[in-house]
């Protein structure tokens, strides 16, 4: 079995009354026989990795009321990870030393509730008739930081390596975060922790885990298969002690739940460490930050999307919690998929984001499109999800959550080599407020704003779907911004793939700003534009500028406006224009007329297509 801990050593720290044998205890574990001569105190030495069980460096320090100051020793309980408080079986006075004066020294030193673990350890077995536990297990009740006791002998060697086995596992295994002694207990954020486990090893949300489950946590645990027997045996064991532990041949939470208290019981304590330091947990019971948000690398001009590893386990979980079947997900069943999670990621307005039922649930392409959406957006937010929801437990061929995430290249070379890989747009769209720019940010998922599950109050300024570019599925992001006629726009929203610069055809005031944002940005970036002429359904204007939309388009190389209106069904046509100019940006330049700018795009398409095709079959035949 394989240990998972992030210690990279441990330091055991020997207190104790003078005379009690606190470096005989050292001076036997190292010589592995009793000293005939013992100095008032060992210097302090290092058991290497390779000679320990739980291969880690551990220091052993020795402190002599003598020869050390309170100073030295204050300082050392600081800097100590496991204190060994030593008393001599066959000296009461050792005994009574513990709770008068080595106890509360150490709580005022590191705080009444600190998390430093305690063993008591009673030397010279040897030279006493009766042990000393009757006397020790009403102070070990008394404080729960002590983790166990241990009685031993440095003359005959007698529990000497125990000891300090010991003491490195209440370190490496400590009970304190994961055991309530007089409860007899699991205690919360542990139950918590194993709860959220056994959610993720719950393959298909049957409630149990069956024998595949099983065998496949403790693959992923421990590196080795459960025998059919040993399956038996522990399902036989827990059942005895919880009916309900068992259901329909499969462990139930409640089961999984008193096995981890068995293991906890019988001093087990590493095998419920090792579960959950696979899936994260540091001492505290807390996910770590590096399992959380692996460190991931974005240049200037990148961006950040799904991989097919990403979206496969995204499938994979959707289907999981979908469990009527119906290609959607009710609240219940999204609340469900996120209990594993602190809270619930998406508010109300995920559902004015993206695509959706007749009841407004989140369908699966709608789904899919809001993980893309945060993944461009915000991936560290995706990459901690990822991870609540089992990515590696799941996926776990791979090392973390980035085999889950692709960083494109640099904008600009895409621009220059005339190609891009990226399968993700964002579209800002731009312009003052009432030209109808929500109207064609819900056109784009196929929503009215007379729509029956139209909510306004839970609107989004971003909304996501996907397009067929040219017979390839690209996403396209529109994202909202406001602009009044003085407005200066920012950095962020000068960044996209392509701007939508609309206007009113009914309002002769909103070409202007349209004019004023293409001029004043645009026209100096590497952004291809469009203009988007809202409301047609209207009776056009004359604009309040010396030049028609038409003609201004035509001056300066950007295809004719694009007409939309809210009114009737929402055309399609002019999304996949915004996600084709997105997608090859080196055409903007080029003035169209009409449709034969995007029909003479598709043909160069299609021709380079042919090409490869017709020279792939021309390589093979030779």
């Amino acid at each position: 079995m394989t240990t998972i801990h992030n210690r990279k050593d441990v330091r055991i720290l020997l207190v104790g009354d003078s005379g009690v044998g606190k470096t005989s205890l050292i001076l036997s574990l190292v010589s592995e026989e009793f000293p005939e001569e013992v100095p008032a105190r060992a210097e302090e030495i290092t058991i290497p990795p390779d000679v320990t069980p739980e291969k880690v460096p551990t220091h052993i320090v020795d402190y002599s009321v003598k020869e050390q100051s309170e100073e030295i020793l204050l300082e050392e309980l600081e800097k100590a990870d496991v204190l060994c408080v030593v008393y001599a079986v066959d000296d009461g006075k050792s005994i009574n030393s513990i709770t008068e004066y080595w106890l509360p020294l150490i709580r005022s030193t590191l705080g009444p509730d600190h998390n430093t673990p305690l063993i008591l350890v009673g030397n010279k077995s040897d030279q006493a008739d009766a042990n000393s536990l009757e006397t020790v297990v009403p102070i070990m009740n008394d404080y729960a930081e002590i983790e166990t006791c241990v009685e031993c002998s440095a003359r005959n060697l007698k529990n000497i390596s125990e000891l300090f086995f010991y003491a490195q596992k209440a370190v490496l295994h400590p009970t304190g975060p994961l055991y309530n002694s007089e409860d007899k207990e699991l205690k919360s954020e542990c139950k918590r922790a194993l709860s959220r486990i056994f959610t993720i090893c719950d393959l298909d949300n049957d409630g149990v885990l069956n024998d595949y489950e099983l065998n496949l946590f403790q693959r992923r645990c421990f590196n080795a298969p459960l025998q059919p027997q040993a399956l038996d045996d522990v399902k036989t064991v827990v059942k005895k002690n919880v009916p309900e532990g068992v259901m329909n041949n499969g462990l139930t939470q409640i089961g999984f739940l008193f096995l981890h208290t068995l293991f906890i019981q019988r001093g087990r304590h590493e095998t419920t460490w090792t579960v959950l330091r696979k899936f994260g947990y540091n001492d505290h019971l807390k996910l770590t930050s590096d399992y959380l948000r692996p460190r991931l690398r974005v240049g200037r001009g990148s961006s950040t999307e799904l991989s097919h590893l990403g979206y496969q386990f995204l499938t994979t979980l959707f289907e999981k919690y979908d469990q009527d079947k119906d290609g959607a997900l009710s609240p219940v069943e999204l609340q469900s998929m996120f209990s594993t999670c602190p809270i619930v990621p998406w508010g109300p307005d995920v559902n004015m984001s993206v695509e959706t039922n007749e009841n407004g649930w989140i369908t699966l392409q709608g789904y899919l499109a809001q993980w893309t959406l945060t993944t461009l957006l915000d991936v560290p937010r995706t990459l901690e999800y990822l991870a609540y929801l089992g990515y590696r437990y799941i996926m776990a061929d791979h090392e973390n959550q980035l085999s889950a995430i692709i960083v494109t290249r640099d904008r600009k070379i895409d621009v220059e080599k005339r190609q891009t890989s990226k399968t993700v747009f964002q579209c800002n769209v731009i312009g003052p407020k009432g030209v109808g720019k929500t109207s064609f940010l819900q056109g784009l998922v196929s929503r009215t704003l007379d729509s029956p599950n139209m909510k306004p109050e839970h609107l989004s300024s971003y909304v996501i779907n996907t397009i067929q570019v040219y017979g390839q599925e690209k996403y396209l992001l529109l994202h909202e911004i406001d602009v009044g006629i003085s407005d200066e726009l920012t950095s962020e929203d000068l960044a996209c793939d392509v701007a939508c610069l609309m206007y009113d055809i009914s309002d002769a005031r909103t070409f202007e700003y349209a004019v004023h944002n293409f001029k004043t940005h645009f026209e100096r970036l590497n952004v291809p534009c469009l203009m988007i002429a809202a409301k047609s359904d209207m009776h056009p204007v004359r604009q309040d500028h010396e030049v028609q939309p038409a003609q201004f388009c035509s001056q300066h190389n950007l295809p004719p406006p694009q007409t939309f209106s809210s009114k009737a069904r929402p055309n399609k046509d002019v999304y996949t224009k915004l996600a084709t100019v997105a997608a090859y940006p080196h055409m903007k330049g080029i003035a169209p007329q009409g449709s034969s700018y995007w029909l003479v795009s598709g043909l160069g398409i299609i021709v380079v297509g042919a090409t490869g095709y017709f020279l792939y079959k021309y390589y093979k035949s030779k």
